[in-house]
């Protein structure tokens, strides 16, 4: 398996370097030469497939015989030993509840596949290596989760100060060991600036072998194709159209989406689903991409400004606005709107949608009679506690994994946005 980085594609890698490097020199982000195509013979009986067989035969048809059959299948199974079951609400609209891992996020499968995956690169070398994150949420919490303890490998998580749940927080400042928090002093697209400025700085790759476990990881998108398969599986029988709605921050679900309809997989359309940072949904409606500085909302997920991926979207389609705008089209929901929307699904199906999850059901409300909506729900109500609650003037349980951590005491270094403080505190470690 070959990947290009998207700024250069005659610049090319093999899978471990891609995996363990996160970023190209270059600044861009790596992808797969080619995205074959899986047999017509499996997608037609994927339902006589386990969601860890659907899994191992994705990922083997991208990696193809880089990892060995059955060291292959050892990372699949460690990774994905959790469910992404679909729960219907009504005859055409149902959720993909992708929480039911130890984070309680969708970003688990993707932090649990990389983690096994970069375990198994660097299981014979004597060097550590060292993991920048930036979280406006989840992503920090499945990545805690997913390499706690894992020997070789350190965690630097950075999230923005005041913009994510407690309950998030607490998963990933309560952990220790090798798991460490800097708490930022502005937004999300701060933090991500950070790590991506840390990865192309000669100094701190002296002194660190750096990697990345966001979504500009490749190794955080194949995992994330798995369960657009599995969902498949369980509405096939209704023979209808289907179509993803996606809650979209940085895009790395959505393009994983994508990159499943690329492999073969019946999708007629995806929508992708957001909050006023509406930077996506405005270039879907005009064709121009204007970044902004990013707001902060109750779908903090979702509060980014300069989505990482949108560049590997635009690379899939190699830039052609009119075959993006056929596949994907845009939605967004202001705050107001998205607890309109959560108490709407309560009302009419008694069901808890997270402030993401509203966006992405209410985003189904005019599906055609021969299609089948199903909205990605990618974090337990549970971690947005609070909004849930106020909105729906309920109670509801807080699962074991995250009650535990409710009392813990919070460890995070504060710290300024700007680069400089970041690289002294990492030169000065």
């Amino acid at each position: 398996m070959q990947l290009y980085s998207t700024n250069n594609p005659s610049f090319k890698v093999e899978l471990k370097e891609a995996v363990m490097q996160s970023l190209a020199p270059d600044k861009g982000l790596y992808m797969p030469e080619v995205i074959p195509v899986l047999d017509k013979d499996f997608i037609e009986n994927i339902e006589n497939y386990s969601f860890q067989e659907i899994a191992y035969t994705v990922s083997k048809k991208l990696i193809g015989d880089y990892i060995p059959d059955a060291d292959l299948q050892n990372i699949v199974k460690s990774a994905i030993d959790f469910p992404a079951p679909v729960h219907m609400l009504s005859e055409n609209i149902g959720a993909l509840e992708l929480w039911h891992g130890p984070s309680l996020a969708f970003k688990d499968f993707g932090a649990r596949f990389m983690a096994a995956l970069m375990s198994y690169f660097i299981k014979n070398e004597n060097q550590n290596t060292t993991i920048l994150v930036a979280t406006s949420g989840d992503t920090g919490g499945a990545v805690a989760a997913g390499f706690y303890k894992t020997p070789g490998i350190e965690v630097i998580i950075l999230y923005p100060s005041g913009k994510v749940s407690d309950l998030q927080e607490k998963q990933l400042t309560t952990l220790g060991e090798n798991i460490t928090a800097v708490e930022i002093e502005g937004t999300f697209d701060d933090c991500q600036a950070l790590v991506k400025e840390a990865f192309l700085d000669n100094e701190l790759n002296k002194k660190y072998h750096l990697s990345s476990a966001n979504s500009i990881n490749i190794a955080r998108l194949i995992p994330q194709s798995f369960y657009y398969f599995e969902a498949y599986k369980q509405v096939k029988k209704f023979g209808k159209e289907i179509v993803f709605s996606v809650p979209s921050g940085n895009f790395g679900n959505l393009t994983a989406g994508l990159l499943a309809k690329r492999m073969g997989l019946p999708v007629k359309r995806f929508i992708a689903a957001t909050n006023i940072n509406k930077i996506v949904p405005e270039y879907l409606s005009s064709g121009i991409y204007n970044p902004k500085p990013s707001q902060a909302t109750i779908s903090n997920a979702m509060d980014v400004g300069n989505p990482s991926n949108f560049v590997r979207i635009l690379d899939l389609y190699n830039k052609d606005f009119v075959a993006i705008s056929k596949d994907v089209s845009g939605f967004w929901l202001d705050d107001n709107e998205t607890k309109e929307a959560m108490k709407e699904a309560y009302q009419k199906y008694r069901y808890i949608c997270d402030p993401h999850g509203a966006i992405g059901y209410k985003s189904l409300h005019n599906l055609d009679a021969n299609e089948i909506g199903l909205f990605l729900e990618t974090a337990h109500p549970a971690k947005f506690l609070d909004t849930v609650e106020s909105t729906l003037d309920i109670k509801i349980e807080i699962p074991e994994g995250l009650a535990s951590i409710a009392d813990k005491t919070k460890q995070a270094i504060k710290m300024e946005s700007d680069f400089q403080s970041f690289k002294s505190y990492l030169l000065l470690r």
